[in-house]
């Protein structure tokens, strides 16, 4: 089964860390055939030489949309899933490292499966060293459990998804919803009966840090979560319980220190087993 990888890159990501991601995509044991990168907005050189480097090792795969200006994750993405000639599409974030067999793994899911449409598994987080890992996001495996899960909490580890275009597209694609593009979609997907399925082993090393948690606070961020969780209980997908105690939770974690946060997240949200250091 042929397969496309979509990544989104902008002026602030470091060149080490995109060339990193690049090369675990290359390495693949099941290769791509189709690489869509796309640069939201003008880049640095020493991005640009990066990207230079990359058109060499993957040839005619790679494929570089230029976007005039910065447009936000969800707009970039967007504009490149068009470009994306495989009806199976890897998402890549450009500092993360995939598993060499990542994408020949979610393969097998989609052809024992026909009836999915989207496939994630456990990430990794790290935070200088992908060896020596700090926490490990471990999402429901079946559908009726994402479901479940979807009421209080992204149900797919967005960084190593892999989905059906078509169906993507069916329910409008990614749209505008600070920081919760990719859980907006994943709930208007499962409320139009797709299906859902995340392998219970790990397929992505994640770039974590305090930087990832400095996100995921403050009061822009409480608003957009309290949005989305108005979105669920207008459509009826949760109740006002639900409702009530999604804003509770998620409002006090934006606003509480972004150490508490990190903490909060790694000690309660995270599965914390496997540290090694």
């Amino acid at each position: 089964m042929a397969y496309s990888v979509l990544m989104s890159v902008y002026y602030k990501e470091k060149p080490d860390f995109l060339k990193q991601s690049m090369e675990s995509i290359f390495q693949q044991t099941v290769p791509t055939n189709d690489f869509v990168l796309v640069c939201d907005g003008p880049l640095n050189n020493e991005l640009d030489t990066v990207i230079n480097e990359m058109q060499k090792l993957f040839g005619e795969r790679l494929k570089v949309i230029r976007l005039a200006k910065n447009g936000g994750l969800g707009n970039a993405l967007n504009e490149g899933i068009k470009h994306c000639k495989n009806e199976l599409v890897a998402r890549m974030d450009s500092d993360d490292i995939a598993y060499a067999d990542r994408c020949e793994r979610q393969l097998e899911v989609f052809k024992r499966y026909p009836e999915i449409s989207i496939c994630s598994g456990i990430v990794e987080e790290f935070t200088d060293n992908p060896s020596v890992v700090d926490a490990r996001r471990v999402p429901p495996e079946t559908n009726a459990e994402i479901i479940e899960f979807a009421k209080m909490r992204n149900p797919f580890n967005h960084p190593c998804v892999m989905y059906r275009k078509s169906d993507v597209e069916a329910v409008g694609s990614y749209q505008d919803f600070y920081l919760l593009e990719d859980y907006y979609l994943w709930l208007r997907m499962l409320m139009a009966d797709y299906k859902g399925y995340n392998l219970q082993e790990p397929l992505l090393h994640m770039r974590a840090g305090s930087e990832m948690y400095k996100r995921r606070g403050g009061w822009r961020y409480v608003q957009t979560q309290m949005n989305l969780f108005r979105f669920m209980k207008e459509k009826g997908f949760i109740s006002e319980w639900h409702y009530f105690k999604g804003c509770f939770l998620r409002g006090a974690s934006a606003i509480c220190p972004n150490w508490f946060r990190k903490f909060m997240f790694e000690r309660f949200l995270r599965d914390t087993a496997c540290k090694k250091g």
